[in-house]
C-alpha cells in the first residue's frame, strides 16, 4: 500500500474535486458524485423509482437545480447558487418572483453568531423554497425590490445508491456505511466518502476472511432503502461500520452498535485504546448518522459509527465553514489507519479448540520454541501461545485472549497461527 501520507494526500484532492457539486438525497449531484468515486472502486449503481415503499417510507420525487438567484434592486446578484450550492434550501420548489426585502426575509436562512458563515438547510419533505447567505450579507442588503430564481425541478425520477464489494473467503459480510447526501460540505461527509474509497482500495489488494460491503447512500431514507431492498439476506451481515466527519482534527470518536457488545464494538474499543491515541468511545443513541437505521430493533445489526469530532460537535458543522481547508490529509489517513487495524482484528478473529487440552503440550518438541529464536519479543510470543493453548475451548476468541492476556492481537494471532501449524489447535 503506498504510504499514509501519499493516501491523505490522494484523499484530500478527492474533498477537493467532490466538493462543489450539489448533492441532496436525489438527483444528478449524487449521480455525479458516483461517477467519480467509480473511477477509484467499480460501483453497482442502483436506481430506485419515486413512490417506491420502502419500509415506512416512500421513495420522494428527484430534485435537481441547474440555477439560483437572488438579485438586488440594481440588478446585481447578491446571492448566487454558482457560488456556493449551500446557498439554496435544499429541495427548494421553483420560484420566479419580484418582492421586498420584507418578503424576502421570510425565506433566507443565516447564522447570526458566526456573520460570515453560509448555514445549511433543507426542506426535504415539505414543500418550500429559500435561500441560505452570512448574515453580514444580508445585512448590507437595501430595502427595495429583489428579484427572486430558482431554477429548480421536482419530478419523478429515481433514488440513487450504489455499493461496492470485496469479495472475501467467506460470504459472511462486514458493511461500510457512508452518505452522499451533503452538498459542499467537506468533513461532513465528503471525507467519510473518501476513507471509505480508500479503504475499499487497500482491502482490494488483500485477501480478506469477511466480504466487504461498501454503501454509499443518501442518509436515513438511502440506508432505509438499502434495508428494504436487503431484507432478506440481511443475516449475512456481521459487523459494520458508518464512517461520518472522518477528517477534522479532533480526537477519534467511535460510537457503539445499539448492542453495546457486538464484536466491532469489542474490536474498536480494543484496538483504540491499545494504539493509545487520543480518542473517545460513546454509547449508543437513536440520534446521528445510519447507524441508527442498521441498528433498529427490527434489524439489530452490529454496527457502530466512528468519526472525529461527532456531528454537530464543532462550531463548523454544517456550514460554510466545513470547507477542504478544515479537513487535513494527517486526520484521514488516521481514521483510514485506524479502520485498517480493526478490519484487520475483526478478520483475524478467531475461536480454536484445543487438541491437546489435557495438561501443557510439549512445544519444544515441536519446534514452536525455537522458531522464536533471535526474536526481540520471544518471551512474550511464548507467553502468547501458552495463553492461547488455556483459552482454546471453543468459547473464547483470540481478542479474549489478548484482552485477558494483555499481549498485543498481532502476537496472539501469530501465536495461534503457530499452534495451528503444529496442528496443536484448530478453528
Amino acid at each position: 500500500m503506498a504510504p499514509m501520507s501519499t493516501a491523505g494526500q490522494e484523499m484530500h484532492a478527492l474533498v477537493e474535486r467532490l466538493y462543489p457539486l450539489c448533492r441532496s438525497i436525489t438527483g444528478d449531484g449524487v449521480r455525479a458524485t458516483l461517477d467519480i468515486v467509480g473511477e477509484y472502486v467499480p460501483l453497482q449503481t442502483h436506481e430506485v423509482p419515486t413512490g417506491t415503499q420502502v419500509l415506512d417510507w416512500t421513495v420522494p420525487q428527484e430534485w435537481n437545480i441547474r440555477d439560483a438567484y437572488i438579485a438586488d434592486p440594481a440588478g446585481n446578484r447578491v446571492v448566487d447558487f454558482a457560488a456556493s450550492s449551500l446557498h439554496v434550501l435544499g429541495y427548494s420548489v421553483p420560484v420566479s418572483a419580484t418582492m421586498p426585502l420584507s418578503e424576502l426575509r421570510e425565506h433566507l436562512y443565516t447564522l447570526p453568531d458566526h456573520p460570515n458563515w453560509v448555514p445549511y438547510r433543507t426542506s426535504y419533505y415539505k414543500p418550500e423554497w429559500g435561500f441560505c447567505l452570512a448574515q453580514e450579507t444580508l445585512d448590507a442588503l437595501p430595502d427595495g425590490e429583489y428579484e427572486v430564481r430558482v431554477d429548480s425541478t421536482l419530478a419523478d425520477g429515481h433514488l440513487t445508491y450504489a455499493e461496492h464489494v470485496v469479495p472475501g473467503q467467506v460470504a459472511d459480510e462486514v458493511i461500510v456505511s457512508c452518505h452522499v447526501c451533503h452538498p459542499s460540505l467537506a468533513n461532513d461527509n465528503l471525507a467519510g466518502i473518501a476513507v471509505a474509497t480508500f479503504l475499499a482500495r487497500a482491502l482490494a489488494r488483500e485477501t480478506p476472511y469477511y466480504t466487504y460491503r461498501f454503501i454509499y447512500a443518501p442518509g436515513t431514507i438511502g440506508a432505509i432503502t438499502w434495508l428494504a431492498r436487503n431484507a432478506e439476506r440481511v443475516d449475512r451481515v456481521k459487523h459494520g461500520l458508518v464512517l461520518a466527519c472522518a477528517g477534522d482534527s479532533g480526537q477519534l470518536t467511535y460510537k457503539q452498535s445499539r448492542r453495546g457488545d457486538a464484536e466491532i464494538d469489542r474490536v474498536m474499543r480494543h484496538v483504540l485504546a491499545s494504539s493509545e491515541r487520543p480518542h473517545q468511545v460513546n454509547e449508543f443513541t437513536p440520534y446521528g448518522y445510519d447507524e441508527r437505521q442498521y441498528c433498529s430493533p427490527g434489524f439489530d445489526l452490529g454496527v457502530g459509527s466512528l468519526s472525529r469530532t461527532p456531528y454537530a460537535g464543532y462550531p463548523e458543522y454544517h456550514t460554510s465553514a466545513d470547507n477542504p481547508d478544515f479537513v487535513t490529509p494527517e486526520a484521514m489517513a488516521d481514521t483510514l489507519a485506524v479502520c485498517r487495524e480493526a478490519f484487520a482484528v475483526l478478520d483475524r478473529n478467531r475461536s480454536y479448540v484445543n487438541l491437546s487440552p489435557y495438561g501443557e503440550p510439549q512445544l519444544g518438541r515441536r519446534g514452536l520454541y525455537d522458531s522464536l529464536g533471535g526474536r526481540s519479543d520471544a518471551k512474550q510470543a511464548q507467553l502468547a501461545m501458552l495463553w492461547v493453548l488455556s483459552l482454546s475451548d471453543g468459547e473464547h476468541s483470540l481478542l479474549d485472549v489478548a484482552e485477558r492476556s494483555g499481549l498485543p492481537f498481532d502476537t496472539v494471532a501469530a501465536a495461534a497461527d503457530a499452534l495451528c501449524g503444529a496442528e496443536l489447535i484448530k478453528a
